[in-house]
């Protein structure tokens, strides 16, 4: 072969193999993951992404979120900082409501933040976006916007315990000698500081201490003093108290009923013996599902309600259950002391099986059921049931307002009289200087020696002083969940108007009632609301325009019978609510043009186990006992 020719042709062999490689070189760059073979640098020409956040992106959404945290998000690339703005990177609390915030960029760490210039509302699901406006700095833009979202801290609890119910009752008289003495709390409380220092009983006709055991059942809210002897004297006076070392679970320390520290200080009540111990057992005079009942819905709870008041810690999943096919169900037993009802819950989120016979059992003997004074239930109470295929009916979510028990809208609220208390927070949207007659365990809002009203949680409302931004953006979440609330009873399919308009006199079951001509009034007699056995039944009712409870100098009640619940009933009233002095009413009532609750001047107690809800107008209380449920 000709040298030169063999020359050549080595030659043309290096230039290919040089070139393959430099193609090779080439497109690894062009893939993003290597050196550009030009300029050297990474991903060179590739879009920006958002590689982490805070809070984190996942699924299920991060909760617990402080009110007062930034948003974050890290690129990975450097970006063009003017283009991260409070409209490509953007906050919406809850989704659908933007907040206002600024944006500001680290070109070092390559982290934009997002500082909301309020703090966030609680308990509610927040969006944080970045949209493909935004560009790295060779103005490349994000592919697609960058959505995700998280859960808020509910608000802090600062209300304190209140005690909801005491056995025997206030004054009562002839109590049987071996009964147990209960005091039963408005929420969850510290097991720990239920002792026999914080509850104590006192001969006080003999002066002395009653020896005795303190326990607490924390599915009953419920602690019980049982004396060591087997029967008090007979004929005597005794005072109970539980004093302000009780703590809820929160920490807050008891408010009392005593005149020197209502809103802080001890719970005392008295009663005297009869002559004689309990020997009746107790009874069920309601079931809820009926016996023999079919398509029940699966998250239904069974309930039993008792003829007399029980001894919460003998009532459990070993002497009440349901089972199915001979197979027990997992659940969880509780037991409401006001209504005198027990309750089952199937532990599994879907409840019962569907299209199944379940037979439930509430036992009797030495371990079933006692009442107070230790008797048992005289024999097996057993119905049946039979499921459906379908899901129970969510109730109304109240969210945040739940927690107030009395709310002015952006008017404020106002107090007459020095008895008043209000067991929940407090608050409205106006400035704090239109809270008047209050105090809450931190401030005082313009109170008078004639107009002092103790509010067992927090008072939220605007500016100025002792009003913040935070104070304010807790009231302005709760009246947008009252709004929420407020459409959601509206909005439910209306129902017979069975008094035209009077309430007063009937005896209702669970349902919505709406008033045909506008308004409802109870001044004719009292209502009784019925759950049937069923602790969820719920209570609503939608009237246009006013909603009136009582006459002047002619009280009326709203009562609740069977396992009728207070959280259950709801008032939607199209324009005010008035419930006039010394009646008692349950129930949330939700009304536009605010709620009035007795009459200047009055010095007769009027109570609400409720909510009083003004959505704009104001709320004003006279003498008045607020609890919320």
């Amino acid at each position: 072969m000709n040298p030169l020719y063999r020359l050549f042709k080595s030659r043309a062999a290096l230039m290919g193999a040089l070139g393959a490689a430099l193609l090779a070189t080439t497109l690894t760059g062009c893939g993003g993951g290597g050196l550009d073979p030009i300029l050297g640098t990474p991903s060179f020409g590739a879009a920006p992404t958002v590689t982490a956040t805070t809070p984190v992106a996942s699924t299920p959404v991060v909760t617990g979120v402080t009110a007062g945290s930034t948003v974050t998000a890290t690129f990975s690339k450097p970006m063009t900082a003017s283009t991260l703005t409070a409209t490509s990177f953007s906050l919406a609390c809850p989704a659908g409501t933007p907040t206002a915030a600024s944006v500001s960029y680290n070109a070092t760490t390559q982290v934009a933040t997002l500082t909301p210039s309020v703090p966030l509302p609680p308990s509610t699901l927040c969006t944080a976006t970045i949209s493909t406006a935004v560009q790295d700095s060779t103005n490349i833009a994000l592919v697609s916007s960058k959505v995700w979202s998280f859960l808020t801290a509910p608000l802090a609890d600062t209300t304190r315990p209140t005690v909801t119910l005491v056995v025997p009752a206030l004054g009562a008289v002839g109590v049987a000698t071996n009964s147990q003495v209960t005091a039963t709390f408005s929420e969850a409380m510290t097991a720990a500081t239920l002792t026999g220092t914080s509850f104590t009983l006192t001969n006080t006709t003999l002066g002395t201490a009653v020896a005795g055991s303190v326990s607490y059942s924390a599915t009953a809210r419920t602690v019980t003093f049982t004396p060591t002897a087997a029967t008090l004297p007979t004929g005597n006076l005794y005072r109970a108290t539980v004093t302000s070392a009780a703590t809820d679970s929160a920490g807050n320390a008891l408010a009392g009923n005593t005149a020197v520290s209502p809103a802080g200080g001890n719970h005392v009540w008295t009663f005297s013996t009869g002559a004689s111990a309990d020997a009746v057992p107790p009874t069920i005079t309601a079931i809820s599902p009926a016996d023999g009942s079919t398509a029940i819905c699966l998250t239904r709870p069974v309930n039993a309600t008792f003829s007399e008041a029980m001894d919460a810690s003998t009532i459990s999943a070993t002497n009440f259950s349901v089972t199915d096919g001979g197979v027990a169900v997992p659940g969880s037993v509780s037991y409401d002391a006001a209504s005198r009802v027990a309750s089952f819950v199937p532990t599994a989120a879907a409840g019962f099986a569907p299209s199944r016979l379940h037979v439930a059992t509430v036992k009797s003997g030495a371990t079933g059921v006692k009442d107070l004074a230790g008797n048992a239930l005289a024999a097996d109470r057993i119905w049946s049931f039979t499921t459906g295929a379908q899901a129970c009916q969510t109730g109304i979510n109240l969210r945040t307002i739940a927690s107030f028990g009395a709310f002015g809208g952006g008017a404020g609220v106002t107090n007459q009289g020095i008895n008043t208390t209000v067991a929940g927070n407090l608050g409205t949207t106006a400035a704090c200087t239109l809270v008047t007659g209050f105090h809450d365990a931190a401030n005082v809002y313009t109170q008078t020696p004639l107009n002092i009203g103790a509010v067992n949680g927090s008072i939220n409302c605007g500016p100025p002083a002792p009003g913040t931004t935070t104070t304010l953006a807790i009231a302005t979440q709760a009246r947008n969940d009252a709004q929420t609330a407020y459409n959601e009873l509206a909005a439910l399919p209306p129902g017979s108007d069975p008094g035209a308009g009077q309430l007063g006199g009937l005896v209702l079951t669970a349902g919505t009632y709406t008033a045909a001509g506008g308004s409802f009034a109870v001044t004719s007699g009292d209502l009784t609301l019925d759950a049937q056995g069923d602790s969820n039944a719920q209570f609503v009712f939608q009237s246009a325009s006013a909603l009136t409870v009582g006459l002047p100098a002619t009280p009326r009640r709203v009562l609740l019978i069977n396992g009728a619940q207070a959280r259950n009933v709801f008032w939607q009233v199209g324009s005010a609510a008035r419930v006039e002095d010394g009646s008692t009413m349950v129930g949330t009532i939700i009304a536009p043009a605010g709620v009035t609750i007795s009459t200047a001047g009055q010095t007769i107690q009027t109570t609400l186990v409720g909510r009083a809800i003004g959505l704009t107008a104001s709320v004003t209380l006279v003498n008045t006992t607020v609890t919320a449920p």
